[in-house]
Parts: structure tokens; C-alpha cells; sequence
């Protein structure tokens, strides 16, 4: 199908979606989850075809292509939990009367033809299809050549339901072309597409941000800093660093650089880097920091700038909050930070100058999820400032239009 046609059928559908009920889309997501689990073999013959394909790219992004059945089933129990989230259209945000008697209020409706770009994971393919379905979107999905075939089942499956359930099929349509020049030409389909949503690295959304003329809500690349204070209790402070490196190194939310008050180096750095050293993490110390790290090796500047997306981490040393406020607002993405303190006011700073979307005092960045904030699926982890940031849920995907009530009000 060419991407025109299929422009104009994703703005055809847009309006029969969203007139849907609620109980309508709650039973064609669970419907969908369903035929995900019906059709497993189906899907996990075309994922064999996408990792047959990825045999040679790094183990990182080969697991993060990778299907089974127990992704499946993942991927049908994030529909059936978007199903029970409270749907956000028609919300009313407020009523107010003017002195003349109008009523003025704003009606949360849905943001019209979303198209998303995004690389590796087929499980986005349905996460980006059940938020965008329960908020009343139709969605223009772009994914990358390594998944084509795995994100080609998919669509078809989700496709064959809605049309089984009497639901306009175009409300998901996936660009099977996965050129460059494909990509280009739908980040200029602005006739069609309302909002356009990068998932991916720093390049693709980099690529978007520079090419489209259609309005982009950058989700962005996370080099999340843990700041590690004076007063930090030393077994915490290993633990929340263990955690936020170690737990899964090649998403967004992990940590990629530890920065350390002076006054500590010797009371937490040799512990806790032979803890990350036993889970074979490769660190990248200042000169400071580096005699207490156990296998270390010496960072370069480019390492406080860097989004590693695998085990290695940087270490800096810093000798007051104020330095390590400041190297991370320099070197951060806006993503997610962390303070490790027993001093309320250096937690208070911290929460008050960290330029980040997500900001924490004494916990892992790791929790940056739309599924740990409640949200239930996200749609990506905005790190811009404009109509959303930090995990996007149901209501980012949404947008507000002022509603008025009078009594035959003209105005002088």
C-alpha cells in the first residue's frame, strides 16, 4: 500500500474510532490480546525470520528483537491492562462561569492520526496500537527492517480483529516499506498525521526531530547519572547503583554514569565496584575515583556524554552538591537522575535543579516505566518539555479542546 493511501485511510478511520465507547474498545483490546495468544506460532514463525536475519548484530539488540511465547503472552496482558485503565476521552478538565453566564471548560479528546518510528522491538507494535486505540487514535506504525516481518503478523492480526469486532482495520496500519526514503516521506505527511512519536536511538530521533514537518514528541536517549552525597548510606548507595546499571543495560531508565561527593570514594567505591565488577560492568573512573576502583580504567571526556546501552559506566567525582548538580545538567539527556542522601535539604536541591523529566531521591532510575508509575503501557519516555514528559501513558495522547455553554450570549 502506498503511504498516501494509507494516509488517507488512517484520516478516514480517525473519526469512527473516536465516536467508539468505552466498552466497545475494552472489548476489541481484549479481543486483540486474545488473537495475539491464538496466533502465537504465527508470530513466532515470522520472528524466526527477523532472527535469523539479526544473527550477526549484537546479543543486545538481537534480545531486544527476539519473541516467545511468554512475550506474546506479555504483549496480550499489556492490551487486556490498557482495557482496564479508565479511558481519558470526554474527561472534562474544569467548568468555569464568566460573568455573562457562558460556561467555560476544556474536553479532553483524542490528538487524531498518530504515527510512530521506532526500531528493534516488535512488543512496541502493540503497546503503540493499544494506547493509541483506547485514547481514540488511529496510528501509522514505521518500524525497522529487523522486525519487518515479526511487526507484518502483528498488524495482521490486530487488523483481521477489528475488522472481525465491525472496527475500521485502518485505525493501525504498518509502513512495510522500511527504506530511508520511506521514512523521510512519512515525517512530511503532515495532511494525514497529527502527531509524529520517535522510538528508538539517539540517530533516528535525532533524524525526526531534523526532517519532519509534522509536530514530533521526542521521546529521548537516557545517559541517567545516580549522584552518590556525602551523607549517603553506603549499602543504599550499592544497591540502587547495582540495580540501576545491572538489572537490564540496554534500555533508557539505566544508569550510565555514577558521580561521587569526595568525602566517600574510599568509603563506597571499593565495594561497590567489585560488586559490579563480579557482574562483569567495565568502569570508566576519573583520576580521583580511579584508585578505588577495582579494574577501572580511566574515562575521557566522551565518556560523561555517553549513553552506553551496555555494561560499562563512567565515574565522576565531585566535591559538593553544587558540582554535581551542575555536571549532570551538563551532560544529562533529561531523562532520568537520582540523588542518593540522608540530607533533606541536598534532596530538596536536587529535585529543584536537576533539568530532567524524572527526578528521584533514594531510588533506582530504573522505575522511569509507564507500568511502575501506573500508567499501565507507555508509549515512550518524553524528555521534552512541550505537551508531555516522562512516561507517557493514556492521557499523553491525548489532547484538550474548550467547551462552551451559553444561553443566547452576543458579545457587545
Amino acid at each position: 500500500m502506498k503511504l498516501d493511501e494509507i494516509g488517507i485511510n488512517a484520516k478516514k478511520s480517525e473519526f469512527l474510532v473516536s465516536r467508539l465507547e468505552s466498552a466497545k474498545k475494552n472489548e476489541v483490546l481484549t479481543a486483540c490480546a486474545d488473537a495475539l495468544i491464538e496466533e502465537k506460532d504465527r508470530i513466532l514463525d515470522a520472528n524466526a525470520c527477523d532472527m535469523k536475519n539479526a544473527s550477526s548484530m549484537p546479543l543486545p539488540i538481537q534480545d531486544r528483537l527476539l519473541l516467545t511465547i511468554d512475550r506474546i503472552r506479555a504483549m496480550a496482558d499489556g492490551l487486556i491492562e490498557v482495557a482496564k485503565l479508565p479511558d481519558p476521552i470526554g474527561e472534562v478538565l474544569g467548568m468555569e462561569k464568566r460573568p455573562n453566564g457562558l460556561l467555560i471548560g476544556q474536553k479532553r479528546v483524542p490528538l487524531g492520526v498518530v504515527g510512530i518510528i521506532y526500531e528493534a522491538r516488535p512488543n512496541v507494535t502493540t503497546d503503540a496500537f493499544g494506547l493509541c486505540f483506547k485514547t481514540g487514535n488511529a496510528v501509522i506504525l514505521k518500524g525497522g527492517s529487523d522486525a519487518i516481518f515479526s511487526n507484518r503478523a502483528i498488524v495482521s492480526i490486530l487488523r483481521e480483529t477489528l475488522h472481525k469486532k465491525g472496527v475500521a482495520r485502518d485505525a493501525v496500519a504498518l509502513i512495510e516499506d522500511t527504506s530511508h526514503q520511506s521514512a523521510v516521506r512519512f515525517m512530511k505527511m503532515n495532511q494525514y498525521v497529527d502527531v509524529l512519536i520517535p522510538r528508538g536511538g539517539a540517530g533516528l530521533i535525532r533524524s525526526v526531530v531534523e526532517n519532519s514537518t509534522i509536530p514530533v514528541i521526542e521521546t529521548g536517549t537516557g545517559n541517567c547519572h545516580v549522584y552518590v552525597d556525602e551523607s549517603a548510606d553506603p549499602v543504599m548507595a550499592e544497591d540502587i547503583v547495582v540495580n540501576a546499571k545491572t538489572q537490564r543495560t540496554g534500555v533508557c531508565n539505566a544508569c550510565e554514569s555514577l558521580v561521587v561527593h569526595e568525602s566517600v570514594l574510599q568509603k563506597i567505591l571499593p565495594e561497590l565496584s567489585t560488586r559490579l565488577d563480579e557482574l562483569h560492568v567495565e568502569m570508566r573512573a576519573d583520576s580521583q575515583a580511579l584508585p578505588y576502583v577495582k579494574n577501572g580504567i580511566p574515562a575521557t571526556e566522551d565518556d560523561w556524554g555517553r549513553e552506553y546501552l551496555d555494561s560499562i559506566i563512567s565515574i565522576k567525582t565531585v566535591n559538593n552538591i553544587d558540582a554535581a548538580i551542575s555536571h549532570i545538567n551538563k551532560y544529562n539527556t533529561k531523562h532520568s537522575e537520582s540523588i542518593v542522601t540522608s540530607d533533606y535539604f541536598h534532596a530538596q536541591q536536587f529535585l529543584n535543579e536537576i533539568d530532567a523529566a524524572v527526578v528521584y531521591v533514594n531510588a533506582s532510575t530504573r522505575f522511569t516505566d509507564g507500568n511502575e508509575f501506573g500508567f499501565g503501557a507507555e508509549i515512550g519516555i518524553s524528555t521534552q518539555k512541550l505537551h508531555a514528559r516522562g512516561p507517557m501513558g493514556l492521557k499523553a495522547l491525548t489532547t484538550t479542546k474548550y467547551i462552551v455553554y451559553g444561553t443566547g450570549q452576543i458579545r457587545p
